[in-house]
């Protein structure tokens, strides 16, 4: 191993560490606490594991490039130099399982996870499965640390847990880039894990220079996907649907396409800055166009729907189903935001409150709640 190279690599790992550290930190200060997510501060608390690793490598690594300039003759130089890498790499190896644990208790608070994993991730119980690997792999690593072992054994522990921790790791930032329309980002995730695998193959070998390398591009590979996570996060709050009917228009029209028509609807002010155009059915046109003319009508809007128990003949409603407006409103999320991309919670019941208002007077009577010259029909 080039002990020059170590010592460098260390003070770089160190000083570049801490600042992504209080980078993240930042955004979670400004942000995430005021939403109660302390997943970035998990995060963080990785990075900090490797900024501290680094400072080891430097005191390392300067320490035996000393000895090697100052000493270079002492009998027990071959000895000194076993104990300091066996030293270093327990040191690493116990930061490195902080680092992986820091991690996986992260993952609960990833708002976009695998449905193969969620139920066990989002479990009360997910501490204790991430934590009791750590104890079994932490103990026999400090035991082995303190007997002297050699480097191998005492890095194979932290490599198994770190590949557990990839593989977790992997499929949730996978989810949590498509999920939010971020695709590239998806695909530099995955060969970020990658390389992150192949990092740690290079750890169970002798070649201390190209686990040096290897370090060096994960890590500021991870340290990028992780910043890249914070920012899609804060993309998704200024996504959500907080705003308020008046700041809605919609433009509904027809456009020829061959021989037949399309419906399209163009709404603006969903979200900041983007205008929308959403494909509609013919149903859908129809009864948003019904939506539309009774509310610019000499009338107060309203259409009535349909009651479930309905037994009597010869009354023709507005809309015969609460479904109908359900199904609308589906499909302007789905268009808008992609299909699965959004939720119940912060989507559809927002934007259900936005378009639509409820009469307090008269039940099963609903009218658009945009005003009247937000509404254009072509």
């Amino acid at each position: 191993m080039d002990f020059q190279l170590l010592y460098y690599f260390g003070l770089w790992q160190q000083v570049t560490c801490l600042f992504a550290f209080l980078g993240l930190m930042s955004i979670w200060y400004h942000i995430g606490r005021k939403k109660g997510d302390f997943g970035q501060v998990w995060l963080a608390l990785s990075i900090l594991c490797w900024s501290i690793s680094g400072l080891v490598d430097s005191k390392y690594g300067g320490a035996m490039l000393f000895h090697m300039n100052c000493m270079p003759n002492l009998i027990d130089s071959n000895a000194f130099f076993e104990s300091q890498l066996i030293q270093l790499n327990g040191w690493k190896s116990i930061l490195s399982l902080f680092n992986s644990l820091f991690i996986l208790l992260a993952l609960p608070w990833f708002k976009y996870l695998p449905k193969i994993l969620e139920q066990i991730i989002k479990s009360k119980y997910w501490p204790i499965i991430v934590g009791l690997p750590f104890l079994f792999s932490l103990l026999p690593t400090i035991s082995k640390f303190y007997s002297n072992s050699s480097i191998s054994l005492i890095s194979e522990l932290d490599v198994y847990y770190s590949i557990l921790t990839l593989l977790v790791l992997g499929f949730v930032l996978w989810e949590s880039f498509t999920k939010r329309r971020l695709v590239l980002l998806a695909v530099l995730s995955a060969v970020c894990v990658i390389i992150i695998f192949a990092a740690q193959i290079f750890k169970l070998s002798d070649n201390g220079n190209n686990q040096i390398l290897f370090s060096a591009i994960f890590k500021t590979s991870l340290i990028m996907i992780f910043f890249a996570l914070a920012l899609s996060w804060v993309k998704d709050l200024t996504e959500r649907i907080h705003i308020k009917s008046k700041d809605i228009i919609l433009k509904l029209s027809k456009v020829k396409s061959g021989r037949s028509f399309n419906n399209i609807l163009s709404i603006d002010g969903l979200i900041v800055n983007e205008s929308k155009e959403v494909s509609l059915t013919n149903k859908n046109y129809d009864l948003l166009k019904l939506f539309m003319d009774r509310k610019t009508g000499s009338g107060e809007g309203w259409l009535e729907i349909k009651p479930k128990s309905n037994v009597r003949t010869g009354k023709t409603y507005d809309i015969n189903d609460h479904n109908e407006i359900k199904r609308f409103i589906h499909s302007i999320l789905d268009g808008v935001y992609g299909k699965g991309l959004w939720s119940k919670q912060e989507h559809e019941i927002p934007l259900k409150e936005i378009l639509f208002e409820v009469s307090n007077n008269k039940e099963r009577m609903v009218r658009l709640g945009i005003p009247q010259e937000n509404l254009i029909v072509v």
